[in-house]
């Protein structure tokens, strides 16, 4: 039953979240503070994420060949790779180093 609850909640906060940005008046959308803030968030929240993925297992931190791939990554993205180039690089140094065992 604690499930069910969980997922009432949840959904009630999505809704409210929804219906808490439907009801911001678009006046305090065009401040140039609140714009500079919806732009760089995302890319703020995509690295920590990325960061968290690459090199936390668990409650440890750890380096292993996902920061690797990451390196790789970040390597073809100083080079201006095409994105499909940088995901492709990240995916086989990834799969080399883990195929060697490190």
């Amino acid at each position: 039953m604690n499930v069910w609850i969980a997922v009432g909640v949840t959904a009630v906060g999505c809704y409210a979240v929804k219906l808490g940005g439907l009801l911001i008046p678009a006046g305090a959308l065009e401040k140039p503070l609140v714009r500079r803030l919806a732009a760089l968030l995302p890319v703020a929240l995509l690295a920590a994420l990325t960061a968290q993925q690459t090199f936390a297992d668990g409650r440890t931190l750890v380096l292993d060949a996902r920061a690797a791939g990451l390196a790789a990554a970040a390597v073809a993205l100083v080079l201006r790779a095409p994105f499909l180039l940088v995901v492709a690089a990240a995916v086989v140094v990834t799969a080399g180093v883990r195929a060697l065992g490190w």
